[in-house]
């Protein structure tokens, strides 16, 4: 793969995983944060929604669960549930790189984060509030809806259009326009294709329908500006030092002769608590240098930014919780490499 192919399928994958964030981010306040309300209805139901929080692809499922641990509102097994079912920002690089195997890698790390929930919390005694308080992890506005319910506020402003609201707007033309033409992505009309269209297309709507407010606060500042330039840069060197290695060092043998070590290795990084370095065993993967169980396990231990809040919170439990997600990733990597997963 040349440096031109490298950097295309760098900004196919930072494109999708942005649109993707988008989305989600306008859905989150869509809905007001009503699923708050479900998943404090039973301990079960908190484990189901605490993991279908870790594995919906980015950081605020997690950091919506730490916020409601930290007002005594779920368990400690409902986060260890979350943080074993997330995979951070990396799930969309996965949708986006691996899309099959993604679907299979979620749906395992949704079974096995709520094993892990249910486990934690039978071996360590939790408390959860009689009193539910407001999740403090989400910037929601009830009084700002995010859609524009006028033609005409509308056309108001796409005419006093917004710096953030132009240049975000151009880009999403510009991609939307290379993945019509198959300048990035996928060269047939898959649904792989389709899908990478469709969102972007949602997401160039969203553009032109949300007010200001929305916009700079959430879509702005929180996804293109936090999240935009770090995707790319380590998308970017991650493949592109695997690139080099492989070619020269010959890893690849290297990596397959030692992947127990890799495994160790796999699950020390992804203590922490950073989007990004997972991303090496993604491209790892996908070359098919490592096998699916060490994706796995990697994905088990890392968490994205979602631990962040819980170390400003707790150092006991920040330690505690990663301590356990290690554990529990090491011994489903060894489960699955003893099998020849």
């Amino acid at each position: 793969m040349g440096v031109i192919e490298i950097i295309k399928q760098t900004i196919m994958i930072t494109g999708f995983v942005l649109v993707m964030m988008l989305v989600i981010e306008y859905v989150n306040v869509f809905t007001g944060g009503t699923w708050q309300k479900k998943m404090l209805s039973n301990r079960w139901s908190q484990y189901l929604f605490a993991a279908l929080l870790g594995a919906s692809p980015g950081c605020l499922g997690a950091f919506a669960v730490v916020a409601l641990y930290t007002h005594r509102m779920v368990t400690l097994g409902a986060v260890v549930a979350t943080m074993v079912a997330t995979a951070g920002d990396e799930s969309f690089v996965m949708f986006a790189m691996i899309p099959r195997q993604a679907f299979l890698i979620h749906g395992m790390l949704l079974v096995l984060g709520i094993a892990s929930g249910v486990l934690t919390d039978i071996c360590f005694s939790s408390r959860v509030s009689r009193q539910p308080e407001l999740c403090e992890g989400f910037e929601l506005h009830p009084e700002k809806q995010p859609v524009c319910s006028t033609r005409g506020q509308i056309v108001k402003q796409i005419k006093q259009c917004s710096p953030a609201r132009g240049i975000m707007m151009f880009g999403l033309v510009l991609f939307l326009g290379a993945l019509l033409n198959g300048q990035i992505g996928p060269a047939n009309w898959d649904w792989i294709r389709i899908t990478l269209c469709t969102v972007s297309a949602a997401a160039l709507f969203m553009m032109v329908t949300v007010p200001d407010h929305f916009l700079e606060e959430h879509l702005w500042r929180h996804v293109v500006m936090r999240h935009a330039p770090r995707i790319f840069l380590w998308t970017l060197g991650a493949m592109l030092v695997i690139q080099v290695v492989t070619q020269q060092l010959y890893l690849e043998a290297i990596i397959q002769q030692n992947l127990w070590v890799v495994l160790l290795v796999a699950c020390l990084v992804g203590l922490i608590p950073e989007s990004g370095p997972h991303m090496v065993f993604i491209v790892l993967y996908a070359q098919g240098t490592i096998p699916m169980s060490i994706l796995l396990a990697s994905s088990i231990v890392q968490d994205g930014h979602g631990m962040l809040p819980m170390l400003a919170h707790s150092r006991r439990a920040f330690l505690g919780i990663k301590g356990i997600t290690f554990m529990f990733g090491m011994a489903t990597g060894a489960a699955g490499l003893a099998l020849g997963f």
